[in-house]
C-alpha cells in the first residue's frame, strides 16, 4: 500500500522537497514556522506535504518528524528570546508577530490561568499554535523549561500530523 500522495503541491516547494536538500529545506520550513514567519504554507500542511514528497517509510517519517519538531522549536525559542529581551510593545508593533493587543491579552490569561502547561498544549493545537510563546517570552519563564514545555507541544502536534497522514493514507487506498 502506498500512502496518499499530496496532488495540489505547489511546484516550487515540491521540487524543493524531492531534491537532494529536502530534509534541509523542511528544517528551513519549520524554524519559520516556529518563528511565526511562515506566510506561505498552513502549518498543518508542511509535515504531510514532506511525507508525501520526501517519503513515507518509518525511517523517513521519524526523521521528518524529528525534524519538524527540532526546527519548529527553535523558531520559537527564537521567537521567544526576542519578545523577551524587545517587549510586549515591541511584540504588538511589529508586524513579524501577528498578534493583536486583545488576542495578547486573551493569551496572557491563558497563560496566567494555565502556567507553563498552556505552551505544550497551545502547540498541539490547530489555529493558537504556537501564539502562547508571546507569553511566555514576557513572563518569568527561564528559557530551558520553555524549551522542553515548547518541543513537548511540537512533538505531540507533529506526530499527531504524520500519524493522521500516513493512517489516512493506507485507509483511503
Amino acid at each position: 500500500m502506498v500512502p496518499l500522495q499530496l496532488t495540489e503541491t505547489p511546484d516550487w516547494i515540491e521540487s524543493l522537497f524531492t531534491s537532494e536538500l529536502g530534509f534541509v529545506v523542511l528544517f528551513g520550513i519549520c524554524v519559520l514556522e516556529g518563528a511565526m514567519l511562515l506566510r506561505f504554507m498552513p502549518s498543518e500542511l508542511v509535515v504531510p506535504a514532506a511525507l508525501a514528497l520526501i517519503g513515507s517509510s518509518i525511517v523517513e517519517a521519524v526523521a521528518i518528524v524529528v525534524l519538524a519538531v527540532v526546527g519548529t522549536t527553535l523558531g520559537q525559542l527564537l521567537l521567544f528570546g526576542v519578545v523577551r529581551r524587545a517587549g510586549r510593545e515591541y511584540a504588538l508593533r511589529t508586524r513579524w508577530v501577528p498578534i493583536t493587543e486583545s488576542r495578547l491579552e486573551r493569551f496572557d490569561g491563558w497563560f496566567d490561568r494555565w502556567g507553563p502547561l498552556a505552551v505544550p498544549v497551545s502547540n498541539t493545537l490547530l489555529f493558537v499554535r504556537g501564539l502562547l510563546t508571546v507569553p511566555a517570552g514576557l513572563s518569568e519563564m527561564d528559557r530551558r523549561s520553555f524549551l522542553v514545555l515548547s518541543a513537548a507541544g511540537s512533538l505531540s502536534f507533529q506526530s499527531i500530523l504524520a500519524a493522521l497522514y500516513l493512517l489516512g493514507g493506507y485507509l483511503l487506498v
